[in-house]
């Protein structure tokens, strides 16, 4: 076996280990999912309390049935203009691990599209765009068709101080899954 296709065949035993199913959604143009593993729920927008000199992306913490759980608007996170709430606005409730514990956290979102299988041969690597772009938060490229969908890690979108700061606020994560219901 040649290096080239020893590479390939690394490159594409490595993605079919991220084949499965992923909660798709959106954000302004752009079409993402998540591990649907990851998803513990999903919730129409609710009233968001702010939390003092948080960073902007972080919007504050809602009480969901008891339980404080911290929410970051992503599109914030990702440099992306915010827009104003509608009715398809979502929370989308995940369970990130940090430092080996695990919490849930929530994420706004324009709108929840579906649940999709993704083959192993359907996701691609992040591409590089060199040391100044980080893509570390990208678990890869999901082709659907004619479109990309970028699939992303959600415990290192998450990463850092930022909503770790709210460790004493966020809700062990408990098992199992709740069921999504996309046609709410």
């Amino acid at each position: 076996m040649t290096e080239a296709t020893a590479t390939a065949h690394a490159r594409q035993s490595g993605m079919l280990d991220k084949e499965g199913k992923y909660l798709t959604f959106a954000l302004a143009n752009e079409e993402y999912g998540l591990e649907i593993l990851k998803v513990r729920e999903i919730i129409g927008y609710i009233d968001v309390t702010a939390v003092p000199q948080t960073p902007p992306h972080v919007k504050g913490v809602i009480n969901l049935r008891g339980q404080v759980i911290p929410v970051v608007d992503l599109r914030a996170k990702f440099g992306m203009e915010t827009t104003e709430v509608t009715e398809q606005t979502c929370i989308i409730v995940v369970e990130i691990t940090q430092g080996g514990r695990k919490s849930n956290t929530g994420i706004v979102v324009d709108r929840v599209q579906e649940v999709l299988d993704i083959a192993g041969a359907d996701i691609e690597e992040a591409p590089q765009f060199g040391s100044s772009v980080d893509t570390d938060f990208i678990l890869g490229m999901g082709k659907i068709g004619d479109k990309v969908k970028i699939l992303l890690d959600i415990d290192r979108v998450l990463a850092g101080r930022d909503v770790g700061a709210f460790g004493e606020f966020a809700a062990p994560s408990a098992e199992p899954a709740a069921t999504i219901d996309l046609n709410r």
